[in-house]
Order: C-alpha cells, then sequence, then structure tokens
C-alpha cells in the first residue's frame, strides 16, 4: 500500500534536491531519495534530514525494474535528474528524454498521484543547442507517458551549492578581465534554490496535476548586470570586454576542456537566447507562487569565501 506522505526523489543529491529534503522532512513527509553511489552522496543528503524522515536507495542502473520497485510505496515523484554539459556522446539525450521517459512511463503503471518533472526555461526557440533540444523532448515524452505529470521550467537556479553563481565568484576574483557574451544583453530570471524548493513544495500540497510552470525569480538580469552585481558582492573590479563570435567560441572551447566547464560551445549557443518567460505557460506568480528573493542580497550571503579577506569582510562594504 502506498504511502500518501512518502516523496521518491532521483537527482536528491544537487541542490535543489538537498533543498527539497530539508523543506519536506522538515514538514513530516517521508523522503526516499535516490543516488547512484550511496559512499559518495549518501553522508551529504543525510546532513539535510529531520530525522526520521529519510531513506537512502542506491540504483546501480535505470531499468524499468529499479525503478517500479523504488515506486513500489510513494505516492509522489520528482525527477530532478540533469547534467549541463555531455561527458560522453549523447548523453543529453539518455539523461534529458530517454530517463524522463522511463520514469514517467513506470510512473503511469505504478498509479502515481503526482510525478513532477524539472526541465528549463527559455529553450523552445534554441533550435541549435543540443542540451535545449534534448530538454524539450523529454518535456513531450513525459507528457505523453502521463498526462497528469507537471512540468516545472526554472530559470537559473542559485545558491551557495550552484555551479553558476560559484564559478562565476571563483573565476572573477583570480581573472583581471572577464568576456561578455553576446555583449552581455542575454536576459534572466534567476530563481533562488529555497524559493524554486517552495514552489514544488506548494505543488505536492495543493495536489497540482496537468500543468507546465515557468518558475522565475523577481528580477529580470541581463548578463553583464549579473556579473556586475557579483564582483560588486565580491568586492571586485574587473574589465568587461564584448567579444566577437568568432573569440568566443575559440574561448568557449577552452573553456570546456575544464573538469567542471564554466562554459561550452552548446551552451554558447544555449546564450543567445533569453531565459525569461515565454508567455505560452503559466508563472509561479500567475498561480500564488511567489519568488521573493533578490540576487543581490541572496549571493552576498555566501560571496565572502571569494572576497580578499574571506569571512572576515563580511559585513564591509561591497564595491569599495
Amino acid at each position: 500500500m502506498k504511502n500518501q506522505d512518502s516523496i521518491l526523489i532521483f537527482g536528491s543529491s544537487g541542490q535543489i534536491g538537498k533543498s527539497l529534503i530539508r523543506k519536506f522532512t522538515k514538514h513530516n513527509y517521508r523522503v526516499i531519495a535516490v543516488t547512484r553511489s550511496i559512499h559518495q552522496k549518501g553522508y551529504q543528503i543525510k546532513t539535510q534530514s529531520n530525522y526520521g524522515y529519510l531513506e537512502i536507495e542506491e540504483i546501480g542502473s535505470f531499468n524499468e525494474e529499479n525503478i517500479s520497485r523504488l515506486m513500489e510505496n510513494s505516492s509522489i515523484c520528482i525527477n530532478l535528474i540533469g547534467i549541463l554539459y555531455e561527458k560522453k556522446e549523447n548523453q543529453f539525450k539518455l539523461i534529458h528524454s530517454d530517463l524522463p521517459s522511463l520514469i514517467s512511463k513506470v510512473a503511469f503503471k505504478k498509479s502515481i498521484n503526482q510525478f513532477i518533472h524539472v526541465s528549463a526555461l527559455g529553450i523552445e526557440a534554441a533550435t541549435d543547442s543540443k542540451y535545449a533540444m534534448s530538454k524539450l523532448s523529454g518535456e513531450k515524452k513525459v507528457i505523453n507517458n502521463f498526462s497528469k505529470s507537471v512540468i516545472l521550467k526554472p530559470s537559473i537556479v542559485y545558491s551557495v551549492d550552484d555551479n553558476f553563481t560559484t564559478n562565476f565568484m571563483r573565476l572573477l576574483s583570480i581573472l583581471p578581465i572577464m568576456p561578455l557574451y553576446y555583449k552581455g544583453k542575454t536576459k534572466f530570471t534567476p530563481i533562488h534554490v529555497s524559493d524554486f524548493a517552495d514552489i514544488i513544495f506548494k505543488v505536492v500540497q495543493n495536489k497540482i496535476t496537468r500543468e507546465t510552470i515557468e518558475c522565475i525569480g523577481p528580477e529580470v538580469l541581463t548578463f553583464k548586470e549579473i556579473i556586475l552585481k557579483i564582483l560588486k558582492s565580491i568586492n571586485k573590479k574587473r574589465l568587461l570586454i564584448p567579444l566577437p563570435m568568432s573569440i568566443a567560441k575559440i574561448n568557449a572551447k577552452l573553456f570546456q576542456l575544464m573538469p567542471k566547464p564554466l562554459l561550452t560551445i552548446d551552451q554558447l549557443k544555449l546564450l543567445k537566447y533569453d531565459n525569461i518567460v515565454s508567455k505560452k505557460f503559466k508563472t509561479n506568480f500567475d498561480i500564488g507562487m511567489e519568488a521573493k528573493k533578490k540576487f543581490d542580497e541572496e549571493i552576498n550571503h555566501y560571496s565572502f569565501n571569494w572576497t580578499s579577506g574571506g569571512q572576515f569582510s563580511k559585513g564591509k562594504n561591497k564595491g569599495s
């Protein structure tokens, strides 16, 4: 018999997963957190939970039998699994399209009450990006397999555990110049991870189904404005240089050689397109789920890690 307050989370070790574990277990939901490696990720996940409300399950391979077993006692399933860059050929397709398709098929067979799939905002027009096309393919397959599904499409999700603001803080703390792609004009609507977790929590609490929701923060910021806010937060001044596309491609090829690439060729393509509401779907604001956290205020809570004085710089005037 399914536990009506039991939530199965795929992709539980990332910033969104950890925030959700804190949120749900605090409110007495039982969470089953799925990971590929308990030894590597288990200790991180365990620290997020209200005692007694978390179970960690290791999955060796994502096949129908394993996924079906995990869904036996859960009424709600959330898929957070995603990657920002490919380490192997066709990884985007496997993780963003094939895997959500499989999980949603099993969710339908197991009569899951709610299946929530996290995709991405601003990808409809990016037909030249493998990342965007794989995400869109995953959305379509999920809806075709399980029409009750909820698709959440967040803009950049940021926090101290992200791979966006923290990477830029690290680079801007050491590099004398910062390239601006597409003149820094690309628009974003960044949302703090706690605001996004609140949205997912309310989707579950309100038993929402059959919706696609664009999840955005309270501000529209250009890429240049984001970089300037980060620079102010880490108390640095850097030269910002717009790059011609020919040089930007060379720059991206160099960046993607890093163990955790700051930028890849595919991401450079994606950066052409604004990451803002499409007006094709409802937003979290439309359904009464406001995101209130401001970008510069939130990054100030952890940016001291990249300032000259470290934690002793907290409280000093920024940008001096």
